[in-house]
């Protein structure tokens, strides 16, 4: 077996930097069979092809077993390169419909439920107190990544990270290609003329409000991708941690809710999410130490330590 605690040991790709490469080329070919006119996005080409550059420039040229400074960046890049390969699916959205599929699913959760829940919502149960409740749990999302990651990595939990941003790693890439595929602009769109009442808080209503007008893309609703990840990081809470997954279970519990009550997201969205975070996740978990070749005992070990602690 592989020593990777030797700083000599030859440095080699993990499962996150394929998955990050991998969808990235992936990207790339897809774009080329069906991106018309091809001119049309030969920006979305050229990041792809930067981003799976990168990963590669950073797995061959970085270690995470010489200082923390280059551990940082080798271990983490693929979580700050996150939010940049969200703002590329904005301009993919059209790639294979010149139309968003809302009607379709409208009429399936009123099928199925006997009413859309974000207008029954809107009509019944709206109240700014439960508004800022779910607007917490929901704004809790965006700095649930960094903290659980630089504890881990403060911590030196190593290969928890790996396996961990592999798994959001899966998560998220999959769900983006669900955006093209079936895309969905969501309820605060498909039903604007239809609300009759403005959603209103006191802090984080206006904080979220802030941040999807300054960072959204129109469409890429199925999946949650912000329900998905966070699902995640609760697992291997569970897994690793497991005193700190039952205080974020009921956030994770009500960031579920406030896509729907805010209006971002329908049911199937974040029934979709948890079936992707789950699978992305157990796979991973399963799979994670046959893959990279290192040890899962260090795994169990970090696990171990982690419990311990708590």
């Amino acid at each position: 077996m592989v020593d990777f605690s030797n700083p000599q040991t030859p440095r080699r790709l993990y499962p996150m930097d394929w998955v990050v490469i991998g969808y990235s080329l992936l990207m790339i070919i897809v774009i080329v069979i069906l991106g018309r006119p091809l001119s049309q996005y030969y920006g979305e080409i050229i990041f792809y092809a930067f981003a799976a550059g990168l990963a590669a420039v950073i797995a061959h040229y970085l270690s995470d077993r010489r200082t923390r400074t280059e551990a940082f960046f080798r271990l983490l890049y693929p979580a700050i390169m996150f939010t940049f390969f969200y703002r590329a699916t904005g301009g993919l959205m059209f790639l294979l419909s010149d139309h968003f599929y809302d009607f379709q699913l409208t009429a399936f959760e009123a099928a199925v439920l006997g009413v859309n829940p974000t207008l029954f919502i809107d009509t019944h149960w709206l109240n700014p107190w439960i508004t800022e409740l779910l607007s917490f749990c929901y704004f809790m999302y965006y700095p649930m990544i960094p903290v659980f990651l630089l504890v881990l990595f403060f911590k030196r939990r190593d290969e928890i990270i790996r396996s961990s941003v592999t798994a959001m790693s899966v998560t998220f890439f999959f769900s983006y290609m669900l955006f093209f595929i079936y895309p969905i602009e969501g309820p605060r769109w498909h039903f604007a003329s239809l609300y009759q009442h403005q959603i209103t808080g006191f802090i984080f209503r206006p904080a979220i409000d802030f941040v999807m007008k300054t960072g959204a893309v129109h469409g890429g609703c199925v999946p949650s991708t912000h329900f998905a990840v966070a699902l995640v990081i609760v697992l291997y809470c569970y897994k690793y941690f497991r005193p700190v997954s039952r205080w974020l279970l009921p956030v994770v519990i009500g960031l579920g809710l406030g896509t729907v009550w805010g209006r971002f997201h329908y049911v199937s969205d974040v029934i979709v999410g948890c079936i992707i975070a789950v699978s992305a996740t157990g796979l991973v978990m399963h799979f994670y130490g046959r893959w990279s070749g290192s040890a899962g005992v260090n795994v169990a070990e970090e696990s171990r330590d982690f419990n311990r602690v708590s």
